[in-house]
């Protein structure tokens, strides 16, 4: 069982495919498939269930992977001790909340720490930040969920002890074109949006989950894109959207989108990192930034 094995196992559980797994480590897929494949039978039993939709875990490559973290992160403190590196510490954050959210945490990192060499890592899709938490390949990541316990807001969590902390709320505004048939309505509830056109990213996003939780399966969903060409084709008049608040803040100003009478809970702007990784250097000051 070598170093280089259990990253590339790692790697698939954070991707959950040989291709993806292959694309972050910036190896061939026929690497990758070698690697697993000489871990598995040095350790003689098989580590994932392979199936069309991905790989996942067996049982016993539950039972690896905690193992897994703990090596590497040893291996990896011993890199820095003997050539003594500068600590490193990887953050992860949704591109949705990457400019309006990340600089300040990273400037309070910076004053408390400029000894830490942090790097930035963005993605579109959460459950690539999460399973590079759950990796060990993100210290820690910032993501959007609802109240509640982590995940509560409907989508997968990793095998991995996970832990968060809450700083600040999201607030949300349902939003439309001025000429909007809604647009005059001085109160609205969940039964008048009942067949509106509701525009939504894809089915993972957080705010398509925020819409299924405010206005269930009443509304037609309509594809559009990211944020910014939601909002685009809500004030073309081509159906309502639910955004963040600093999002659509300029049009509904400018008086380009008008806000509907239906007040959404906020989302949470959640900090997400391993439990039994606290004791990484940097880590802990990352929360206290973050939190500051």
């Amino acid at each position: 069982m070598e170093l280089r094995q259990l990253r590339v196992f790692e790697a698939v559980v954070a991707h959950r495919t040989v291709t993806a797994a292959a694309v972050s480590l910036g190896l061939a897929p026929s690497s990758v498939s070698e690697q697993i494949r000489t871990l598995e039978r040095s350790l003689g039993i098989e580590l994932f269930d392979r199936a069309p939709r991905g790989m996942t875990l067996t049982p016993a490559g539950e039972r690896l992977l905690p193992w897994s973290r703990k090596l590497l992160d040893q291996a990896d403190q011993a890199r820095r001790e003997v050539v003594a590196d500068r600590a490193r510490l990887r953050l992860g954050a949704l591109e949705t909340i990457a400019a309006t959210h990340v600089p300040a945490v990273l400037a309070r990192l910076a004053e408390r720490r400029p000894d830490l060499d942090v790097s930035l890592h963005t993605d579109t899709a959460r459950d690539a930040l999460l399973g590079g938490v759950a990796a060990g390949a993100l210290e820690a990541a910032l993501i959007l969920d609802t109240a509640g316990p982590l995940g509560e807001l409907g989508f997968h969590l990793p095998p991995a002890p996970l832990d968060y902390l809450d700083l600040k709320d999201v607030p949300l505004a349902l939003v439309a074109a001025p000429a909007h048939p809604l647009a005059r309505a001085t109160t609205l509830t969940r039964e008048d949006l009942g067949g509106q056109r509701l525009l939504v990213n894809a089915p993972a996003c957080s705010f398509w989950l925020a819409g299924e939780r405010l206005l269930g399966h009443d509304v037609e969903r309509v594809r559009t894109g990211g944020v910014a060409v939601t909002r685009a084709c809500a004030e073309q008049g081509l159906g309502i959207a639910l955004l963040p608040d600093f999002a659509v803040h300029a049009p509904l100003t400018a008086g380009t989108l008008i806000r509907l009478p239906l007040d959404p809970p906020p989302l949470h702007l959640r900090l997400v990192w391993r439990a039994d990784r606290e004791t990484v250097p940097g880590l802990r000051d990352v929360l206290y930034a973050a939190a500051a």
